[in-house]
């Protein structure tokens, strides 16, 4: 297991490039009665003759909703960088979980003084947000402009137990996941521990998600025969997602991940 403890002063770099995030396209899925709605940024000068890697990003709870906006609130504007989007060009989804669901199965208990109660225990069925995220992303990686051995998956918050869970439920599908902030089920990190490289980042004095949610899957992971690297940012509390994604490694390591 690799470990990073980085001072967050180090990190940060201020970023004055416009971001219109109204370059992220407006969709909906439907089946049924059930619609997930989705935001979908394609590369700059997309050829659909062309393989692009591509991202599933899960948003935090504080995002869940029908305005098909709020998702895009954190993470989004990193792949606006122009940058970013000339050095790794890539198809990036992100979906809005309804605002009565979880992308996973968890049991979750906010009636303690700190930081949330999370039981992952059994092997539950996955939540209609998470089964209609799975179907989304099948369809997208049977497109001939997705390079099926790009396929990556991030997440913050609840999204980070999200990230966690689809790659247990396909743990064949992803490149590599970067979950940020969030937990899981570590009896079932042996479903992925070899096929899926991960990247655990988390803030230390986490009030909203402890830690040790973070630290517990990393050695499950190691446990089960996975490397994964895990980032505990020193002083920081839930908001660890800023420091992720200023990290300058963490876009190369992503994309430098296949199949």
């Amino acid at each position: 297991m690799k470990y990073y403890l980085l001072l967050p002063f180090l990190l940060f770099s201020f970023i004055s490039f416009s971001q219109d995030r109204s370059i992220y396209e407006k969709h909906q899925y439907i089946q049924g009665q059930d619609t997930l709605n989705y935001r979908l940024l394609l590369p700059d000068g997309f050829d659909p003759s062309t393989e692009y890697p591509f991202i599933l990003f899960l948003h935090g709870a504080g995002e869940r909703g029908d305005d098909n906006e709020k998702q895009l609130t954190h993470g989004s504007r990193i792949f606006l960088d122009p940058v970013v989007r000339q050095a790794f060009p890539a198809i990036v989804l992100f979906p809005q979980c309804p605002r009565d669901s979880y992308w996973a199965n968890v049991k979750i208990d906010r009636s303690g003084p700190g930081p949330i109660s999370l039981d992952f225990s059994g092997d539950n069925p996955p939540t209609q947000p998470m089964v209609m995220v799975q179907d989304l992303v099948d369809s997208m990686v049977a497109e001939s402009f997705t390079d099926d051995k790009r396929i990556y998956v991030m997440g913050l918050s609840m999204g980070g137990m999200g990230t966690f869970e689809i790659v247990s439920r396909n743990p064949e599908l992803f490149a590599a996941a970067i979950p940020i902030c969030g937990g899981g089920n570590p009896d079932f990190a042996e479903r992925y521990a070899t096929t899926t490289p991960m990247w655990i980042f988390h803030g230390a004095v986490d009030a909203v998600v402890s830690p040790d949610n973070s630290m517990l899957m990393a050695l499950a992971i190691q446990r089960a025969g996975g490397a994964p690297a895990l980032t505990i940012f020193p002083y920081v509390n839930h908001n660890s997602w800023d420091y992720a994604f200023a990290h300058p490694e963490m876009l190369p390591w992503l994309f430098a991940q296949h199949k």
